[in-house]
């Protein structure tokens, strides 16, 4: 008995943990902790920051160290004859082996402007990164509000199916009844058992649709495609969109981080073309070398022992005719600014007519709302009466089925129209700007 209770304890506590009941909140934070594409975004704009640092150690002090062995031919000591001596005076002995170890210190001091304008060009572009991932964010929070709701609602259509066959079965049971009693027809049953056959199988198209919904849902949260998951939430409200479409638009195009973006990568567009002016100007460079050879050629006479000299300088370098390579850059840099600049146009003239989408849409979406609640409470009020009317028998089997089948469209009708408006008003957040996670 005690292994079979544990047993069972586990099982539930198995079945427990596999579903998972996610409000919208923290559906959103899974999502985008689990988003691929977030991840992806994350690392473009890691790259970014890495180079602005990869620029701005380009104009700090570069050290360097080099060490090299030679091995050279024999040959004949350097001697000099003289007329006191009958043998030559050796001047320098050979010295076959060769060892020489380097540290070299180069600081730039003027490259006419091309690393600072590098530099603010990585700057300005890891700025334009960030609202670039700040808008994937964005985008990412939109496709999760978007795969939450249309699972609610076809969890709730699946609920009104259900709640409908419910009733469809007791009005079976009480034209039975009428049947024993003789009144009504046999074929007055038949049409409602063909009714609720219908039913069912609007049941079975309504479980398969939230089970697509469920795996959309899942994928988009990042969770395993078979998690026995479940959506929660208020029922949406109908609140009228009270702001004109001027003061949306204003802000859409004071807050979009495309526009944001587009701004910073037109700054990093026109230092990039100072960058690429930069050849036609000289480079001067400070430079140190610390030598440590064996031997060590600036002391005469060599000596095979390792010996250690220095030298400092400065040095200057300009290209006076380089084919036409900096022109090209120059010219290549000027077309990139003139592509954003006009990117820029276009994005504005794209926010412009998608909020004015979206907004119409928001109260086109609230329109339905209200025709909706009106033909839900017309529907119920016809139900009612007919109902009352077949428990009376004055009403026959088939105004009762259509009763039913107006009442089910009806309410369906009003659950679509109220997620759609909670997604348009999502929708039109998020098209001027604001944040929806």
């Amino acid at each position: 008995m005690k292994k079979l209770i544990i047993t069972l304890l586990l099982g539930v506590g198995l079945l427990s943990a596999q579903e998972r009941v996610l409000t919208l909140e923290e559906s959103l934070q899974i999502g985008l902790r689990n988003s691929k594409q977030i991840k992806i975004s994350q690392a473009v704009l890691k790259s970014s920051e890495a180079k602005i640092t990869e620029v701005g150690s380009q104009m700090l002090p570069r050290l360097s160290f080099g060490a090299s062995y030679t091995r050279l031919s024999d040959v004949k000591p350097f001697a000099v004859s003289v007329p006191f001596s009958q043998t030559p005076i050796t001047i320098q002995e050979t010295i076959l082996d060769n060892y020489q170890l380097k540290l070299s210190l180069q600081q730039p001091l003027f490259t006419g402007f091309r690393l600072s304008s590098l530099k603010s060009a990585a700057e300005y572009n890891n700025k334009a990164v960030e609202f670039e991932h700040t808008k994937e964010i964005n985008e990412e929070a939109l496709r999760i509000h978007q795969t939450f709701w249309n699972y609610y609602k076809a969890q709730k259509v699946l609920q009104l199916v259900e709640e409908n066959l419910k009733s469809l079965e007791k009005h079976l049971a009480d034209t039975k009844n009428f049947l024993e009693n003789g009144l009504v027809t046999r074929n007055d049953l038949l049409k409602l058992e063909v009714q609720y056959s219908n039913t069912e199988l609007k049941k079975i198209e309504a479980k398969n649709a939230v089970e697509l919904a469920r795996t959309s849902f899942n994928k988009a949260v990042g969770l395993p495609l078979n998690t026995s998951s479940q959506v929660m939430a208020e029922k949406p409200q109908a609140i009228s969109l009270t702001t004109k479409f001027d003061e949306l638009l204003t802000e859409a195009l004071q807050s979009r981080e495309e526009i944001k973006s587009l701004e910073y990568k037109i700054k990093a567009g026109e230092e990039n073309i100072d960058a690429a002016q930069a050849g036609w100007f000289p480079s001067i460079f400070l430079f140190g070398d610390y030598y440590y050879s064996k031997p060590n050629q600036r002391i005469m006479p060599l000596e095979d022992k390792f010996e250690d000299t220095w030298a400092v300088g400065v040095g200057l370098n300009w290209n006076i005719f380089d084919w036409g390579e900096t022109s090209a850059k120059t010219t290549q840099a000027e077309q990139q600014l003139i592509q954003a600049e006009t990117s820029y146009q276009i994005i504005k003239e794209n926010i412009e007519l998608e909020v004015y989408k979206d907004y119409l849409t928001t109260l086109s979406e609230f329109e339905k709302v209200s025709v909706s609640n009106k033909a839900v409470e017309q529907a119920e009020e016809n139900y009612r009466i007919t109902k009352d009317k077949y428990n009376q028998q004055l009403a026959t089997s088939t105004d009762l089925i259509d009763a039913e089948v107006a009442l089910l469209n009806a309410q369906t009708n009003l659950t679509n129209a109220l997620v759609d408006l909670e997604l348009a008003k999502t929708k039109l957040e998020k098209s001027v700007g604001r944040r929806i996670y």
